[in-house]
């Protein structure tokens, strides 16, 4: 009796085991043959991984968001050939001395937005979107919606004509290579530069700023001398600085890793106050200027206001 509850028990076991077997290998199968979904998560990448990130934004994208962003692309790359792609911000760039545009897609759009947009001519009317602002314009295309390629690579060229015009502007009023490679960058990238009064400690400055931050300092530069035309300038504390002869100073600007920092002594009377400030900055007021610029009509604006008002004596 024994003997045979212990075979049926055996049987039994091994049934069981059977069974679990069994259950086992689909989930496996499936498990093989589900190929995991492909994500772009990096902010920023290196160029050499940027074309590769962009062509999987479009295979994740798929539909018409991912028709339409690698059409736009084949666009831009045919319109200007030395076009480098690059991956910042998790979105897909294109440049050419300095941004050209970015490719982002939204659930009823893919946006482009040109950097410079505001400063390049459109006869199409290709644009339709960002269209208040002092720097930026954007393209939104919709499901179905159709953009001339002829007047769009049209658009390309004239943005990178804008972008090159910039960058020549800059270069010209650069000092040598071998003055700029004296200047020290301290922390952040901000160079070091010795304390004067005037112009040329100013140009010293904005000249060894690195990277697009040069092309920025010497918009500003120039900005602040067409709407403050008896503005002084002077370095103080390794910052450019701006003010009128018995006022004070009304502005200063500095380099950070990631932005230029543009400081109004007197910012809280701005009409519309900038952005930043803490709790300890009583009267002073900030904006922080990233790598796709800045509103050119409100910070003409504020430097107008800022040089009537009384400044900073240290």
């Amino acid at each position: 009796m024994a003997s045979k509850t212990s075979s049926k028990t055996t049987k039994v076991v091994k049934k069981a085991a059977a069974k679990k077997a069994a259950a086992k290998k689909p989930a496996a199968k499936k498990a093989a043959t589900k190929a995991p979904k492909l994500v772009v998560k990096k902010a920023s990448a290196p160029a050499s991984d940027a074309p590769r990130l962009i062509d999987q934004r479009i295979q994740d994208l798929a539909g018409w968001r991912g028709d339409t962003l690698a059409r736009m692309r084949a666009l831009i790359l045919e319109a200007d050939p030395a076009m480098t792609e690059e991956w910042k911000w998790g979105v897909p760039v294109w440049s050419h001395d300095g941004i050209v545009c970015t490719g982002e897609a939204y659930q009823k759009a893919v946006k482009l937005t040109f950097a410079k947009g505001a400063s390049v001519p459109d006869p199409a009317g290709l644009f339709n979107s960002s269209l208040t602002g002092g720097t930026r314009r954007a393209i939104d295309i919709g499901e179905g919606a159709k953009v001339d390629a002829r007047a769009f690579k049209a658009l390309i060229k004239a943005a990178v004509a804008t972008n090159s015009a910039k960058a020549k502007k800059v270069t010209k009023a650069a000092p040598t290579k071998s003055a700029a490679k004296t200047v020290r960058l301290l922390s952040g990238g901000n160079p070091q530069v010795t304390k004067a009064d005037g112009d040329a400690p100013v140009q010293e400055y904005i000249s060894a700023m690195p990277g697009w931050k040069q092309d920025i300092g010497a918009r500003l530069d120039s900005l602040i001398a067409r709407n403050a035309p008896k503005a002084r300038k002077a370095v103080k504390w390794n910052s450019p600085f701006y003010g009128i002869e018995g006022q004070g100073w009304f502005l200063s600007f500095h380099v950070f890793n990631r932005f230029v920092k543009v400081t109004f002594f007197n910012g809280a009377s701005l009409k519309p106050m900038p952005p930043g400030f803490t709790a300890k900055s009583k009267e002073t007021r900030w904006v922080d200027v990233y790598e796709d610029g800045f509103d050119e009509k409100q910070m003409a604006a504020w430097v107008k206001q800022a040089a009537k008002l009384p400044g900073w004596n240290p």
